[in-house]
C-alpha cells in the first residue's frame, strides 16, 4: 500500500467508523435505558412474569411473519463476515431491541450482548449501501458495528474490539481491520458514557495474591471447570431449541411453552434471583459465599428462554454462570473468592465464544490489570476444555471444530 492509498484508507475508515461508533454507541445507550426502565418495572410489578407466555408469543409472531433472516440473529451477522450474501435488514434493530425489552419486561432469563452486537451490526451495513462499498469493505463495516455494539454495552472497548476480531475465528483476518474495529468501539463506548450519560455496573477485586507456581497451578482445575460449564451452556440451548423445533411446528407457540415453565419455576422456587440479567447476583458472587446451584439454575433457564425463541443475549447470563461458579469453587479452591469469580465471570464467557483474547482483555478493563495473568490463564484453559461447544452455530470452530 502506497501513501496515496493509506491516506484513502485513512481517511475512509476515519470517517466510517467514528459514524458507525455513533450509531452504535447511541443504540446501545438507548438499548440500555430501557432495559434499566423493563428490569425496574418487573421487580415492582412481579405480577408481569404471569404474561411471560403471552409476550413470548408476541415475540414469536412479529419474528415468525415479519422478521425474515432477522429470526438468525449473532448466526447471521457470522454468516456475512464469512460470506457476504445479502443485505442485514435494517429491521433487525428495533426487531432485537423491542424483543429483548419485552423478554426482561415479563421476566425472562436473557442477557444483552447479543442485542447489542445485532444492531450495531444491522446499522453499520446500512452504510454499505449508502457508500456503495464493495464486498472486502463491507465486512469491515460489519466488524465495525459489532466492535462498537459489544464494547457500548459493557464498557469495554479494548475487548469489544479484539472481540470483533476474533469472533469470526477465520484465516481470512486482514490488518485492515484492526484500526477500523479500534475507533468504532471506542466511539461507541464514548458515545454511550459520556454523550449519552449512560454507565456501566463496576466490579473489584480488592485483593489478589502473589504470582507463584502453586497459586497459578490452582487456577487450572477451576479453569477446567469454567471450561465444561461453557459447553454445558451452549449444548443446553442447542438441545432446548432444537427440542422446541422439532416438537412444536409453529415457530409462535414455542415461546409460548417456554414462557410458560419459566413462569412456573419462578412461581414454585419464590425468587426472581435467576431470571432478567441477574447483575445483583453477580455482584454478590464477589462479596459473599451464594449456593453452589446458582450457575446450573442459570444455564438451565437461560436455555429454556432463548430456547424456546425469546430474544436477548447469553453473555450476561455467562457472566451469572461463570462468577456463581468460581463463587462455589472457593469452598475447595484456595484462592480469593473475588479473584475466582472474576476469572469465571471471563473464562466461561472464553469456552462459549471461543475468544480467550477478548475475554482476558475484557477482564483486565473490568476488574484492573493486576490480576491479568489469573484471569488469562483462566480463559485460555476454559477455551481449551470448552471443546466444540460455541453459543453460535455458525462460528467457523477452526481447529476445534475438527475435534471428537
Amino acid at each position: 500500500m502506497n501513501e496515496k492509498e493509506l491516506a484513502r484508507y485513512v481517511a475512509l475508515w476515519l470517517g466510517l467508523a467514528t459514524l458507525v461508533g455513533i450509531l452504535s454507541g447511541s443504540a446501545s445507550a438507548i438499548f440500555l435505558v430501557f432495559l434499566d426502565w423493563a428490569t425496574n418495572f418487573r421487580e415492582a410489578n412481579l405480577w408481569l412474569i404471569a404474561l411471560l407466555p403471552l409476550a413470548g408469543f408476541g415475540i414469536g409472531y412479529v419474528y415468525y411473519h415479519y422478521g425474515a433472516n432477522s429470526t438468525k440473529g449473532n448466526n447471521l451477522l457470522l454468516e456475512e463476515l464469512y460470506q457476504s450474501k445479502n443485505p442485514i435488514p435494517l429491521r433487525m434493530t428495533p426487531f432485537v431491541l423491542f424483543g429483548t425489552i419485552i423478554t426482561h419486561l415479563f421476566g425472562g432469563s436473557a442477557g444483552r450482548e447479543g442485542t447489542a452486537v445485532q444492531m450495531g451490526g444491522s446499522l453499520a451495513d446500512q452504510l454499505t449501501r449508502w457508500f456503495s462499498l464493495n464486498q472486502e469493505n463491507r465486512r469491515l463495516i460489519i466488524i465495525c458495528g459489532i466492535a462498537g455494539g459489544f464494547a457500548s454495552v459493557f464498557g469495554t472497548p479494548l475487548a469489544g474490539a479484539i472481540f470483533s476480531l476474533e469472533w469470526m475465528m477465520t484465516r481470512r483476518f486482514r490488518w485492515e481491520s484492526i484500526f477500523p474495529a479500534f475507533l468504532a468501539a471506542f466511539v461507541a463506548d464514548w458515545t454511550c458514557e459520556l454523550a449519552w450519560g449512560v454507565g456501566h455496573t463496576h466490579y473489584s477485586i480488592p485483593e489478589i495474591p502473589i504470582h507463584s507456581f502453586v497459586n497459578l497451578a490452582w487456577v487450572i482445575p477451576a479453569a477446567i471447570a469454567f471450561g465444561l460449564s461453557a459447553r454445558l451452556f451452549a449444548e443446553t440451548g442447542h438441545a432446548i431449541s432444537a427440542f422446541f423445533k422439532k416438537t412444536i411446528a409453529y415457530p409462535p407457540l414455542r415461546p409460548v411453552i417456554g414462557g410458560t415453565l419459566v413462569a412456573l419455576i419462578v412461581y414454585f422456587s419464590g425468587t426472581t434471583t435467576y431470571i432478567g440479567l441477574g447483575i445483583p447476583r453477580i455482584v454478590e458472587a464477589f462479596e459473599t459465599p451464594l449456593p453452589w446451584y446458582d450457575w446450573l439454575v442459570k444455564t438451565g433457564l437461560t436455555g429454556l428462554t432463548l430456547g424456546s425463541g425469546f430474544k436477548g443475549g447469553e453473555v450476561t447470563p455467562l457472566f451469572f454462570t461463570g462468577a456463581t461458579l468460581g463463587n462455589a469453587l472457593s469452598a475447595w479452591i484456595p484462592l480469593p473468592l473475588a479473584l475466582l469469580a472474576s476469572m469465571g465471570f471471563v473464562g466461561v464467557f472464553s469456552g462459549a465464544t471461543n475468544t480467550p483474547m477478548a475475554c482476558t482483555v475484557m477482564g483486565m478493563e473490568l476488574f484492573g490489570y493486576e490480576g491479568g495473568i489469573f484471569l488469562g490463564l483462566a480463559c485460555l484453559v476454559a477455551y481449551f476444555f470448552s471443546g466444540k461447544g460455541s453459543i453460535y452455530a455458525s462460528q467457523n470452530m477452526g481447529w476445534k471444530g475438527k475435534l471428537p
